[in-house]
């Protein structure tokens, strides 16, 4: 069975990799890569979906810098995803 929410995780944890090796030494930077990535890259109902899924206890296969940007920026993504909807 096809989980589309394993797809989001693994596709986040990519983005989460690239831009955590692009500022090894500055995690707050690669949180503000991740999410501007996110706000900018994928569509509203993807943002909410890890959300919820998030919000749920689930995504547990989410690197930890990917987990902490999408909750300590999470004003930025929920605010692009209304603007779209």
């Amino acid at each position: 069975m096809h989980d589309p929410t394993a797809q989001l995780v693994k596709m986040a944890n990519q983005i989460g990799s690239f831009f955590e090796a692009q500022t090894p030494n500055d995690p707050a930077t690669a949180r503000l890569a991740i999410v501007g990535h996110l706000k900018s890259f994928w569509a509203p109902s993807m943002r909410r979906q890890l959300m919820g899924e998030l919000d749920a206890g689930g995504a547990g296969d989410l690197m930890p810098i990917v987990a902490l940007a999408v909750r300590s920026h999470r004003d930025k993504l929920v605010a692009a995803a209304q603007a779209h909807s």
